[in-house]
C-alpha cells in the first residue's frame, strides 16, 4: 500500500466505531484495501477491532499520522490531516495511561491565559503547550517557552499548594530538548519522558508558589 493510502487512511480515523465500508469511503480506497489497512492499524496499536467496526479514541488520528510516516509519507503532508484537537488528543491520553489527572483547555483570568492539558500526579503538574507547527524557528521557540513560563507562573500564583513545571510537545522535534530548563517534546517521545520525568526533577524547571 503507497503512502498516499496511508495518508488517505489518516482522514478515515474517526473517534467512535466505524465500520470498514465507511473507512473506505473517507479513505476513498477500495473496500479490500481498507479492511487490510485497518487490520495492519489495529496490529499495531491504532484502534481497535470491535465485531464489524473499529473502535478508535481521540489519540488514534496522530498515530495514524506517525504511521504513515513510517509507511514513507512526508511530515508535512501527514500533519495537513490533523488538527491541533487532534495533536491534543493523543497527549492527554498518554498522560491519561500513566495515571495523571488530566484537565483539558484550561482557562485563566485576569490576564486571561490558556493552558492546553494539565496533568496533574504526586503532587506536580505539568502544564503542557501542544505546538501542531509547521517547522519553527529558534526564535519562535524560544517565544513559546517564555508564554508557558508566563502561563505556568499565573497558574501557581492562582492555585493553592501548585507546584508545576511547564513543558512544550511538538510534532517536529526529532528528540527532547531544553530552553532555560523547560522540557521540549516530541509527541513520539512523550511517553517516556514522563516515565522518566520525577528523575529528573533537578535538570527541570519547576515553579511553586513564592
Amino acid at each position: 500500500m503507497s503512502s498516499r493510502m496511508w495518508l488517505g487512511g489518516i482522514d478515515g480515523v474517526i473517534p467512535g466505531g466505524i465500520t470498514a465500508k465507511d473507512f473506505s469511503i473517507v479513505a476513498k480506497v477500495d473496500s479490500t484495501t481498507a479492511k487490510k489497512m485497518l487490520t495492519e492499524m489495529t496490529q499495531n496499536q491504532i484502534g481497535r477491532m470491535d465485531g464489524e467496526t473499529i473502535e478508535f479514541t481521540d489519540g488514534d488520528k496522530i498515530k495514524a499520522a506517525l504511521y504513515a510516516v513510517l509507511k514513507g509519507a512526508t511530515i508535512d503532508d501527514a500533519a495537513a490531516h490533523l488538527s491541533w484537537r487532534d495533536f491534543e488528543g493523543l497527549a492527554a491520553q498518554i498522560l491519561e495511561e500513566k495515571n495523571f489527572s488530566i484537565v483539558r483547555n484550561h482557562i485563566m483570568t485576569n490576564p486571561r491565559m490558556e493552558i492546553d492539558i494539565i496533568g496533574i500526579k504526586l503532587g506536580i503538574s505539568l502544564l503542557i503547550d501542544c505546538k501542531h507547527w509547521q517547522k519553527h524557528s529558534p526564535s519562535a521557540l524560544d517565544a513559546a517557552v517564555q508564554k508557558q513560563i508566563e502561563r505556568t507562573k499565573h497558574y501557581v500564583a492562582k492555585t493553592n499548594g501548585a507546584v508545576a513545571a511547564p513543558v512544550i510537545v511538538t510534532l517536529y522535534q526529532d528528540r527532547v530538548s531544553f530552553i532555560n530548563k523547560v522540557p521540549i517534546v516530541p509527541i513520539f517521545q512523550l511517553s517516556s519522558f514522563i516515565d522518566e520525568f520525577y528523575g529528573n526533577l533537578e535538570d527541570i524547571k519547576t515553579i511553586r508558589k513564592e
